[in-house]
């Protein structure tokens, strides 16, 4: 499982779809109580950060409404409640660029640097 915190727009379509699909599985651990994942690091660090959530799921949307996907897993913004940012990182950015760099796919990296912070 793995909420990414670079850019949406840096992400291969595999690694798009991948988090959305994870960012709802950890959406409803967090909001209806289930266990699975309950104590894995990524889902510790969105405890208190629902609204932080909900920021990154649209930020995943408006990326893949603007390459032409159809998004139909709307989040209950009611629940979006907490802290509105995210600064726990279990990898650093630059940290999260590399591990996606030593992956066989294409992720548009090549815009990006470590020091940019774009969302």
């Amino acid at each position: 499982m793995r909420i990414w915190d670079l850019p949406p727009a840096l992400l291969c379509r595999q690694h798009l779809l991948g988090e959305h699909r994870e960012l709802h599985g950890l959406w409803n651990v967090l909001t209806q109580g289930k266990t699975g994942y309950r104590r894995h690091p990524e889902t510790q660090r969105w405890v208190g950060r629902l609204a932080a959530l909900y920021s990154r799921h649209e930020a995943l949307v408006g990326e893949m409404l603007a390459r032409g996907y159809r998004h139909k897993s709307p989040l209950d913004a009611s629940l979006a409640t907490g802290l509105g940012t995210q600064s726990q990182l279990i990898d650093s950015l630059s940290d999260q660029y590399k591990i996606l760099c030593s992956k066989p796919c294409p992720c548009p990296l090549a815009q990006w640097t470590a020091n940019d912070t774009r969302e």
